[in-house]
């Protein structure tokens, strides 16, 4: 086609513009000429914002290179293609959590094990390397596990059964040099999880029930050598106690470590995605199939708890034996029951205002330019209901990073009892997953909604809540939601049995598990769902590799670990394995005929 005349490239650009993406490349091998029209900005930008049903306003992310190799970065590089599934665990698995060198991960699950994985052998498959048993210190299952900063220790957090089994929580950590056992914390209740503060402490927590909807929280911090340097370096020492009431409690702790010079890997114009949003006639979901320790002092600090706050007779009352059928006698003592929750959370929230210490105001800002580091620990709490619907943030000080000085709160005045929370975000729902970016600068989050306008009148009856899951966005730097919520993943456990569902952030992407047997992939920009991973039953958690987030785990109640590649890490990794080329073709040919043969074709 390069002899005689040609047409002109407008036209031919008119003609591609009716075609779709993989028409348009195909066309682009014809000629020099139509190479060039294919590969034209204008052309892919309007294929980009078609093929995605990108709102136009919503402008491209600043740091790609081209509309073309963002539409290839959003076609060709998502961890969508199943290249291998590893099935050594023997019951459910409920969390993934990588490495920070990306060439390891952990895997926890129901037949109360944890396991390590190698991801950089020779052959490009994944391989596991060890293997621990809990079982022998009366753990009912493993939940959650996290790799210090240099991934010299791992975090295992576990389910302890204890006497008539009463289940709490433990933490043990794991030296990865010979994976020895270091130590075990305490943590109540066992979905506080636990996490790493720094490389050598971590952050477990303990519940002190102080009424029958009141309770303290109290947050520990944990050297991971249970040793002791000096009379002047604590084995363990509190953070914080906070007050819980209406029966809700501190749980899924994080520590978050917000930079002051920051460059955000979330780079779009807020206020334009929104607009075009509003501006969208549609809103439903766009999915594109790309193929502490037991110790004496803590039970000392239970009893004072109880001792200084509880209130007397409070709950004392029982309804009176009434007559008038078993029906009225039920309905009789939920109406005490109701009266007497009403009454035990007013003198909670009377307590809590005159033995809360003040919050300083300043703590979360900082004066024009005195901008400085800062740590964040987040957790979900409530105040309505039991069910976790708000995001809790107190700020870890210099001071309190380290386990020497006061413990047990002997710094506290009388009339401080309990600490105050910096700040608090309701997410109007039930909150079942939470994720940071890697910057650490966004907090994404799972919930399932309650009803608009719902009124809680009951803390034990806690709203209905949705199957469609939300996926929030948080920026911890203006502590506000950023966008509307990505959504396409679901669940169906009822809202006072529901669970965990872990999610994960890379650079570009986010992804969670769902109760629909699916993991979901979405892109960070562009607020579109991009890729759906099938399983054979609920999908618990999913981890992007920390080195390279076209590598994706997901993990699921099938007990398999499912392992996922991009089209172009699989591509690359076929041409890599293909046998040489012949050298003329004659031998390709008998090649092809011998292939041909065996298959038993014609």
């Amino acid at each position: 086609m390069d002899e005689g005349p040609s047409l002109p490239d407008t036209l031919v650009l008119e003609i591609f513009l009716c075609l779709p993406h993989d028409a348009v490349l195909s066309a682009g091998l014809a000629c020099r000429q139509w190479l060039a029209v294919s590969r034209d900005e204008f052309l892919w930008r309007e294929l980009f914002y078609s093929y995605y049903r990108i709102p136009r306003a919503v402008p491209r992310h600043p740091a790609a290179v081209s509309w073309y190799r963002e539409f290839k970065r959003l076609f060709d590089c998502i961890p969508c293609v199943e290249v291998q599934t590893l099935r050594e665990h023997h019951d459910q698995v409920l969390h993934l959590a990588f490495s920070h060198h990306g060439h390891r991960f952990s895997s926890c699950s129901k037949d109360c094990t944890v396991k390590l994985w190698d991801t950089e052998r020779p052959d490009g498959t994944i391989a596991m390397v060890h293997s621990s048993s809990m079982r022998h210190f009366n753990w009912g299952y493993t939940q959650f596990s996290q790799f210090n900063a240099d991934d010299t220790l791992l975090l295992v957090s576990g389910v302890y059964m204890g006497p008539h089994n009463a289940s709490s929580g433990e933490i043990a950590v794991i030296s990865l040099e010979n994976y020895s056992l270091l130590s075990r914390v305490r943590n109540k209740p066992y979905d506080v999880f636990g996490c790493w503060l720094n490389e050598t402490h971590l952050i477990s927590g303990n519940l002190h029930w102080i009424g029958n909807m009141t309770s303290c929280s109290v947050l520990w911090l944990n050297k991971a050598f249970q040793d002791v340097e000096s009379e002047n370096v604590n084995v363990v020492k509190r953070l914080f106690k906070i007050q819980n009431i209406n029966a809700s409690t501190i749980r899924t702790v994080m520590v978050a470590h917000c930079r002051r010079h920051d460059s955000p890997d979330l780079l779009l114009d807020y206020e334009a995605q929104s607009q075009a949003r509003a501006q969208s006639q549609s809103h439903q979901p766009l999915l594109f199939d790309l193929g502490t320790t037991d110790s004496d002092e803590e039970e000392e600090e239970e009893e004072e708890c109880r001792r200084e706050v509880r209130p007397q007779g409070l709950l004392a009352a029982h309804p009176p034996h009434l007559t008038t059928g078993l029906e009225h006698v039920i309905q009789g003592w939920h109406s005490v029951e109701s009266e007497a929750r009403k009454l035990e959370t007013r003198w909670a929230q009377h307590m809590g205002r005159a033995h809360t210490k003040a919050p300083d105001p300043n703590v979360l800002s900082s004066a024009p330019g005195e901008e400085e580091d800062k740590t964040y620990l987040l957790f979900t709490t409530g105040s309505l209901t039991y069910s976790p619907h708000q995001i809790g943030i107190k700020r870890i000080m210099p001071d309190q990073m380290t386990t020497s000085g006061p413990v047990l709160g002997e710094e506290r005045s009388a009339d401080e009892f309990f600490d105050s929370l910096d700040h608090v975000i309701d997410i109007h729902g039930h909150i079942i997953g939470m994720g940071l970016s890697p910057d650490h600068r966004y907090l994404y989050v799972n919930s399932r909604a309650w009803p608009a306008g719902c009124v809680i009148s009951d803390p034990m009856s806690p709203p209905p809540i949705a199957e469609e899951i939300d996926l929030h966005v948080i920026d911890l730097k203006t502590l506000r939601e950023e966008r509307r919520s990505l959504r396409a993943h679901r669940a169906f456990t009822p809202n006072d049995e529901c669970f965990f569902i872990f999610l994960d952030v890379s650079r570009d992407f986010v992804a969670s598990g769902a109760e629909d047997k699916h993991g979901y992939i979405w892109d960070r920009h562009y607020n579109i769902c991009l890729a759906k991973l099938q399983h054979d039953d609920v999908v618990n958690s999913v981890a992007f590799s920390s080195s390279d987030q076209e590598l994706l785990l997901s993990a699921s109640d099938d007990s398999t670990i499912k392992v996922w590649r991009s089209p172009r890490m699989v591509r690359m990794a076929q041409t890599n394995t293909r046998p040489p080329r012949p050298r003329n073709l004659l031998s390709w040919l008998g090649r092809t005929k011998s292939t041909t043969s065996n298959n038993g074709k014609p």
